[in-house]
């Protein structure tokens, strides 16, 4: 875990929906930087687990979670998770009162934000769509990217809370515009991803020392994170890090859906979630997303 230093701010009373690889230690820096934690998991085990570590308290349901906070985070799996800890007489607005603030961080659609920021609305409660970039090693180090969506008095109520887990927390716009930067960012990844991966087989079918050539055009223009991050690992064969081809999947029909409803045509990203869908079928489905040179 991350022994980074946060900046002082007053506690405040907080909920965190959601203890995956992601949830567990975002939910860990906030009760690391003095506030008040609550956590709810679908798997109780897990929300045990994360109060023997990191203190506060688990509760059954989200809305016992919410019941009390100030702000509401989440890190769920889909739209249909997402819903189902955030609507209904179990879910966090069912706890939450007015002047409330639910931040939501899972990679969804932008459509469910929309419909969610409306829900939440109704009961005088601000909903920011938050979507993270930056992987479980930026969520272990507190350094995740967070494009976030929404008004701009609950952000900048949310913002300075969020910085215990982030480096960058950034309003672009209102309901659904993060979760539309999140797809931005995941097209960037998929087309720079395949470049490497066809680039490293290159070299290597050519008889290239490729940790060493990496180490020379990573200096020019070439570079990029997913190079000085995942491209040695790739000359290794090894593809045990925190963000899953499964996910990558469904982050990439989320992109095409998007893209179908405004028009977009997005040929490359088509052809790379097609190639991740071949990396499944050699069972890479918990691979990470740099496991796309497997196919090849």
């Amino acid at each position: 875990m991350s022994t980074r230093s946060y900046d002082p701010i007053p506690p405040r009373r907080v909920a965190f929906l959601g203890l995956g690889v992601m949830g567990h230690p975002m939910a860990g820096h906030l009760a690391r930087a003095g506030h008040q934690v609550t956590v709810y998991n679908r798997t109780a085990a897990k929300a045990q687990a994360w109060v023997k570590e990191c203190g506060g308290a688990f509760v059954a349901t989200p809305a016992e979670a919410a019941k009390g906070a100030e702000f509401v985070f989440c890190c769920v799996g889909n739209d249909d998770d997402l819903r189902s800890v955030v609507l209904g007489d179990s879910g966090a607005l069912a706890g939450m009162a007015p002047g409330t603030c639910f931040v939501d961080h899972t990679t969804a659609s932008a459509a469910v934000a929309r419909e969610l920021h409306a829900e939440a609305a109704k009961r005088g409660v601000a909903f920011i769509d938050a979507p993270v970039s930056g992987g479980q090693a930026g969520a272990v180090n507190g350094a995740l990217t967070v494009m976030c969506g929404g008004d701009a008095a609950a952000f900048d109520a949310a913002r300075p809370i969020a910085l215990a887990f982030a480096k960058a927390v950034t309003l672009l716009g209102g309901p659904g515009s993060g979760q539309l930067a999140k797809m931005v960012n995941q097209i960037c990844i998929a087309g720079v991803v395949q470049g490497l991966a066809e680039a490293v087989r290159f070299g290597q079918n050519a008889g290239l020392d490729m940790a060493q050539v990496l180490d020379v055009i990573g200096k020019g223009a070439a570079q990029s994170w997913q190079m000085d991050n995942r491209g040695k690992t790739m000359v290794e064969d090894s593809f045990d890090f925190g963000f899953a081809v499964d996910w990558m999947r469904k982050d990439l029909g989320l992109v095409l859906d998007e893209a179908r409803r405004n028009g977009s045509r997005l040929p490359l990203t088509a052809l790379v979630d097609q190639f991740y869908a071949d990396v499944q079928a050699l069972g890479g489905n918990r691979w990470d997303t740099s496991s796309l040179i497997k196919r090849l």
